[in-house]
């Protein structure tokens, strides 16, 4: 259901502070009296916009959001990211019917934002892996709704030989597994190919016939990837959709010296792969 949010004069609450009636013009229990105080008081603290603050409403009320995930959703402009479908580059469309399709482009965002991770914008495909899943809780929070974890590093063997994906998960209401492959370049072309074909061993060996197609999203760093990506995936027939993400750019002053140097983080992640404690 689309909420149409409006402001009207102001409702006072039990401990007499005011908020304004966000109210639907469709038949139907008010927003207001759907959503908590506390969320509602973060809405007008933090949002002006009042298409942002419909889109906020309505994701809440769906998803049920909790009030300190809606604060992190609004920090990281989660309305923008996820709302624009113009700046979102995908096959979707072309590879899945509807509305699997249209849920899967709500999926997606552009780009992923990873600034909860300390570690260097240069950092290696799989140290960055390595620190989304030691962060699994935060990265499931903005992955968004819906996404259950699978593994990583995820071993499929095929005619005698051995294939890792970096990432699986399984998207509850899409009811289809979702790979995820990471680059820590810019897009290029062969990368589409090489998840393509990961999608198919998932496809023949993991999915169950009452399963859907299987979803890829490949994850790039930041940069030009547009053109190449849309030309890329013209031709493929498995979905695939394309995003960029970002690593926190610059640090508060008072974090810097309480951080781990990056030889400490290689260090740190070495043990891990190596199974140590």
């Amino acid at each position: 259901m689309q909420i149409k949010s409006l402001i009207s004069k102001p409702l006072i609450s039990g401990d007499g502070r005011k908020y304004p009636t966000l109210y639907s013009d469709v038949i139907g229990q008010q927003p207001v009296a759907q959503l908590p105080w506390g969320h509602i008081a973060i809405l007008m603290q933090k949002v002006k916009n009042k298409e942002a603050t419909n889109w906020y409403i309505n994701n809440t009320l769906k998803n049920g959001i909790s009030r300190n995930v809606l604060i992190m959703q609004i920090e990281q402009d989660l309305y923008s990211r996820q709302g624009v479908a113009d700046s979102k580059i995908s096959n979707f469309e072309m590879t899945l019917p509807k509305p699997q399709s249209d849920l899967a482009l709500q999926m997606l965002k552009n780009p992923y934002n990873f600034d909860f991770l300390t570690i260097d914008g240069k950092a290696k495909e799989r140290e960055i892996e390595n620190a989304l899943v030691e962060h699994i809780t935060r990265f499931l929070t903005e992955l968004g709704v819906g996404f259950g974890y699978m593994g990583h590093q995820y071993k499929i063997t095929s005619h005698g030989d051995d294939y890792w994906i970096d990432l699986l998960f399984f998207h509850v209401k899409l009811n289809a597994y979702v790979v995820i492959e990471l680059k820590a370049t810019d897009f290029k072309p062969e990368y589409a190919g090489k998840l393509n074909f990961y999608l198919s061993l998932v496809d023949d060996i993991l999915k169950e016939p009452f399963h859907n197609s299987t979803i890829g999203i490949l994850l790039c760093k930041q940069g030009n990837n547009k053109y190449k990506a849309e030309y890329a995936l013209r031709n493929l027939s498995s979905p695939i959709g394309v995003s960029e993400y970002k690593l926190l750019e610059h640090l508060p002053k008072e974090f810097k010296t309480q951080l781990p140097s990056i030889e400490e983080l290689e260090n740190e992640l070495s043990n891990i792969e190596n199974g140590e404690d």
